[in-house]
């Protein structure tokens, strides 16, 4: 069995023998683990002996030393002693009344990272110490452990449902502690189903003895053979009895470890809950006395707070938030001359457009008045059937950590609406983009870029409350929405089932909108983080191009507490001709008092900023020219600001989806439209159109009929299965419409299009 002895030097060896690292070999083989193990050690700094220390009982052998750990955005950055034993990364506070102490006369010794630890270790030197807890621990076997790329000292350790963000002292002691962790973690792999069954073909019995026993006593070869064949199968029996003792021990210890971590986390929980509710509480109270106070809080010292990768990314960005309640609701502002401007067929139905004091050009204030008006619907149909309850813990439970897009949910958590109608919702408010394209023909550059911003923040006030999921769409499924009213025209297609990628293309008045998206999901137990991957592009007629991506979008308490949903990042909108903007939509924490911030610049080639936008992304945007970013300014700098956008009024008839008036009208189907759609339309899809009208048994069926169904999709696509509409551009990786479907639906030709809802065809069967 493999050793790995310490460096330490001892001020007398024969009084002290020096300690061993024992590793047991497992799978994957333990010789790499302990080869990676001696390199690691061994560019550990030695004890010598002004420095030969051991670690109270606690601690025992193992890697110990000083890192900086993120507390919260109140206390920064904090050291704690951190101690690596056995996979498990423990740490403790050095500082205060439970703070570690460090004991000289312990039996236990431990390899000690950085100079700074030295001097710490130096400075106190006790003899008699209690024994003290730890702050906290992960366990290595469920974590994955990450390098900042901004920051050559920084790195993380994430686990299901916890993340520490670390900062050695130096660049070395970084290298040191990854190299460690990642040859500690290795020690304890995750076994996978495959190394757990794999059967054991090593291990053998011999016979040989048995059979000299046997023809010593003069017994038959028969008998011989009967008796040996009898012992084979009986060890046989008992090596698969071992084998299964073996995988139920590693999956307990495996489960056990977890559930370590999932207790910490879950009275983290609690408490955060509590404490959110008790603010909530006082909150309300103190506003009922003194509506102008501003309420501040600190979170405990060892919440979990967490650095979004778009702020590592930004690590030299100033992360400077101004106030926006204030800001919004000054008088200053409301008097600015802004209003909604209601058409006169019907109180209840919005343009979505604003008559605002600096636009002083007929042309743009009349953008939008000269189409149609549209009579749609209002609400949802009453539903059939009464809706039964869920549990959400019961679905969740055993998904942790899985990809939500191969994680099947019962119908109850979707709302009637698939993923390419929701693309279509990102256009509500797409007068932007006319106003934009106008303020271009005029010869306003920034102007157009700011309405461009406004449109690109505006997609994300329709998610507020929007807590079901949409219905995944199904290889070669399409949407089509056709809006006279709006001056727009769009299609979407489901183009690749692995990785799920849906593409889109709008054709507007003087512009066009195209993109496609990779939505990467994640589950950490109590939240849902989702990554879009893919980039829009907006090209006007001129020739002017504007690209953005959208930010991280997360939905938090899904266990405890009310479910809210977040979306935090930076958003960079990149144009090909004078200007640029910068869009940073502030995260949420559980004592902000004024969500859903988003602040940005707008700034031109030579990086000069030209104008400053402040808002809120379920609320409205607002502008200011030149730079009003700076710290202290707030409110009074943008004093005279101007509207750009501002969210539609809520529906007459909510319905349990939280839709918009908007949204309430993507799934009609309109007296003569069936007839004109493709069979592959999301209007059509059985499961969806049943949830719309409450018939949810139905809706389950159909749900789970369509599922397997859908099982089908990656052999299609393996056999060479190619989008109807768009097509994947070589160059850039991004799909783009290749046109047709408007002239085959006023031909009304959809022979090329496959029935996907209903039953599998014989021919596209395929054994499994």
């Amino acid at each position: 069995m493999p050793t790995i002895r310490s460096n330490s030097m001892n001020r007398s060896r024969q009084s002290s023998p020096t300690k061993t690292i024992t590793t047991t070999k497992g799978c994957g083989g333990g010789g790499d683990h302990s080869k990676r193990l001696i390199q690691t050690f061994s560019r550990l700094p030695s004890l010598h002996e002004p420095r030969d220390v051991k670690i109270n009982d606690i601690v025992g052998n193992g890697i110990s030393g000083i890192l900086d750990k993120w507390v919260n955005y109140g206390k920064g950055w904090r050291p704690r002693w951190f101690v690596l034993q056995d996979g498990v990364l423990s740490y403790y506070k050095i500082h205060g009344p439970d703070k570690i102490q460090i004991d000289h006369d312990s039996d236990k010794r431990s390899k000690i990272i950085g100079e700074h630890s030295f001097r710490f270790i130096s400075r106190h030197k006790n003899s008699s110490i209690p024994r003290k807890n730890p702050v906290g621990e992960v366990h290595l076997k469920v974590s994955s452990i990450r390098e900042s790329r901004s920051d050559d000292k920084r790195f993380s350790i994430f686990t299901g449902t916890k993340r520490l963000h670390l900062r050695a002292d130096a660049r070395e002691d970084r290298v040191a502690w990854m190299e460690a962790l990642q040859a500690m973690k290795d020690m304890f792999p995750r076994m996978s189903n495959s190394e757990l069954m794999a059967p054991i073909d090593n291990a053998v019995v011999c016979t040989d003895k048995l059979r000299q026993r046997l023809l010593d006593e003069g017994v038959n070869e028969a008998a011989i053979q009967d008796s040996e064949q009898i012992i084979r199968s009986e060890f046989s029996g008992l090596q698969n009895q071992l084998v299964l003792l073996k995988q139920k021990q590693s999956l307990l210890i495996d489960t056990l470890r977890y559930l370590e971590t999932e207790k910490v986390d879950l009275e983290n929980t609690l408490v955060d809950e509590s404490q959110r509710q008790s603010n909530d509480h006082e909150a309300s109270f103190r506003s009922s006395q003194e509506r102008n106070s501003d309420v501040t809080a600190s979170g405990s010292e060892d919440d979990n707070e967490r650095i979004d990768a778009a702020e590592e990314e930004t690590d030299d960005d100033e992360n400077t938030f101004f106030d926006t309640r204030d800001f919004l609701s000054s008088s200053s502002f409301r008097s600015s001359g802004s209003e909604f401007r209601i058409s006169s067929f019907d109180s209840d139905e919005e343009l979505y457009t604003f008559d605002s004091e600096n636009i002083t050009e007929a042309s743009i204030k009349d953008v939008g008045s000269d189409y149609p008006c549209v009579r749609r619907r209002k609400k949802l149909p009453e539903p059939v059937e009464k809706e039964k309850g869920v549990s959400l813990w019961s679905m969740i439970k055993d998904n942790i950590g899985k990809d939500l897009t191969k994680v099947c949910l019962p119908v109850y958590f979707n709302e009637p609406l698939s993923s390419l109608q929701k693309c279509f919702e990102d256009l509500e408010y797409s007068f932007l983009l006319d106003r934009a394209y106008e303020w271009g023909k005029r010869g306003n550059s920034l102007m157009r870029m700011l309405n461009v911003a406004a449109f690109a923040v505006s997609g994300y006030a329709s998610t507020d409350g929007r807590n079901c999921k949409p219905f995944n769409p199904l290889l070669g499924e399409t949407y089509e929405a056709e809006y006279p009213d709006k001056g727009l025209r769009f299609c979407s297609e489901k183009v690749s089932h692995h990785p799920m990628i849906v593409a889109c293309h709008c054709e507007g008045k003087g512009w066009k909108f195209w993109g496609d998206s990779n939505l990467k999901s994640k589950f950490w137990g109590r939240s849902i983080q989702l990554d879009p991957v893919g980039l829009l592009t907006l090209e006007f007629d001129d020739g002017e191009i504007f690209q953005w991506s959208k930010v991280t979008t997360s939905i938090y308490n899904l266990i405890l507490g009310k479910l809210y949903m977040d979306h935090y990042g930076t958003m960079r909108i990149q144009g090909n001709r004078e200007y640029s903007c910068k869009l940073k939509f502030k995260e949420q924490s559980i004592i902000d008092r004024n969500p859903h911030q988003v602040q940005g610049v707008v700034q031109d080639r030579n990086g000069k900023t030209a104008a400053t936008l402040i808002g809120k992304w379920d609320e409205s945007m607002h502008y200011a020219l030149g730079d009003c970013s700076g710290k202290g300014r707030g409110s009074e700098s943008l004093s005279n600001a101007h509207i750009l956008w501002k969210r539609s009024n809520p529906p007459k008839f909510p319905t349990r989806y939280n839709f918009t008036r908007f949204a309430t009208t993507l799934n009609e189907l309109t007296p003569g439209l069936k007839e004109k759609l493709p069979p592959t339309d999301s209007r059509l899809r059985p499961d969806q159109r049943c949830l719309e009208n409450g018939e949810y048994e139905m809706a389950n069926s159909e749900k789970l009929r369509l599922e397997q169904r859908q099982r089908q999709a990656r052999k299609m696509q393996e056999r060479g299965w190619k989008p109807q509409w768009f097509v994947k551009d070589k160059e850039t990786e991004t799909y783009r419409y290749t046109g047709g479907y408007w002239e085959a639906r006023d031909k009304g030709n959809w022979d090329s299009c496959l029935d996907i809802f209903g039953q599998i065809p014989t021919d596209q069967i395929t054994d499994e």
